[in-house]
């Protein structure tokens, strides 16, 4: 831990669970203020804008600032900006944080009547409906470029796991033989995008997060360290099953702002 320079780190399962803090939370950007440890809060859930994740910190008595904060969605336009620079249409199924990232970025939204996308754009949708994912199958298969923020088949919340945006993925996929383009963690682009709004070698940054197929996963395929903490979706019968390894395994944020705060002493 005394050669960590700069922190990658999930939110959902990480910082908290549905609406309620983990333990740690606090502490943790405590050290990470006092060591001067720059970090993006490095998400795969694509439903909000920053800002919203902003003021849910600001709300546990934690000031960070939006451009410490990178989204699945985000990472999605950002790319598809870099592919498509004068922009595009896109269909898209998602909340608030898709669609307005999307337009940040050029891009044009079409509504469910139109058949004549660029791209389908698929994050967390809490209205979704049958006539989306009807207008989506109808753009994918005239050709239009299938795209996932994010793969993850689950969502931790204070009632449990219960579907997340992969498993809309895998509708979409079976409708149409369409495997989609993944943005989001576990490809290495996103923790990239992080390390390059850090100005941080990969090699001397630590990912921080609570699922192993994509925050641990993620960071193994962008060389850098991670930390898989157990109080979001992984447990250790997931651990001990899996040949995905992370760097260290610790029970939250907590843990970890202790071990920072003993690396520096």
């Amino acid at each position: 831990m005394d050669r960590v320079r700069a922190l990658v780190i999930d939110m959902d399962g990480v910082l908290w669970r549905g609406s309620a803090p983990l333990p740690g939370l606090r502490p943790l950007f405590a050290v990470l203020r006092s060591r001067r440890l720059p970090f993006v809060l490095a998400t795969n859930n694509a439903s909000q804008p920053p800002e919203v994740f902003v003021e849910r910190l600001a709300a546990f008595g934690v000031r960070v600032g939006r451009d410490e904060v990178l989204t699945s969605a985000q990472a999605t336009a950002l790319e598809l900006a870099r592919r498509s620079p004068g922009g595009g249409r896109v269909f898209a199924i998602g909340d608030e944080g898709v669609r307005r990232a999307l337009e940040e970025a050029g891009f044009t939204l079409i509504g469910p009547g139109e058949v004549d996308a660029d791209y389908v754009v698929c994050g967390m949708d809490r209205g979704l409906t049958w006539d989306k994912l009807a207008a989506a199958t109808l753009n994918i298969r005239a050709g239009a470029t299938f795209v996932g923020t994010n793969p993850d088949l689950t969502f931790p919340t204070e009632r449990g796991l219960v579907h997340g945006n992969g498993a809309v993925l895998a509708a979409l996929q079976a409708a149409t033989g369409v495997a989609p383009e993944i943005v989001g963690k576990p490809e290495p682009g996103m923790y990239r995008m992080a390390a390059a709004i850090l100005g941080a070698d990969p090699a001397g940054t630590v990912a921080v997060g609570d699922r192993l197929d994509t925050d641990v996963l993620g960071a193994v395929r962008a060389g850098m360290r991670s930390v898989l903490v157990l109080s979001g979706v992984t447990t250790p019968a997931d651990l001990a099953a899996s040949t995905v390894r992370p760097t260290w395994v610790m029970q939250d944020v907590a843990e970890l702002a202790r071990a920072l705060e003993l690396a520096a002493a």
